[in-house]
């Protein structure tokens, strides 16, 4: 099972850093973007992009927490 489990990890991971750095770029953007855009209403659409790029980081990093949990559980 920790044959299988590690690779999922590991994949895990990455797609943190992925979503973090999607992220990150996004949050670079906006603020750009922000003090170019005046007085407009509303979420631009790096901010939603912002958004849903530190949602998928969450759901990543949980999804890690939960494949330690299980390689945790399997080592007993």
């Amino acid at each position: 099972m920790n044959m299988f489990l590690i690779p999922v990890l590991v994949i895990a991971m990455a797609m943190v850093l992925v979503s973090l750095g999607r992220g990150i770029s996004a949050f670079m953007q906006s603020t750009r973007e922000d003090l170019e855009r005046g007085d407009a209403t509303g979420p631009s659409e790096m901010q939603l992009k912002q958004n849903k790029m530190m949602m998928a980081r969450i759901l990543w990093q949980g999804a890690a927490v939960m494949v330690v949990a299980m390689l945790l559980f399997a080592s007993r």
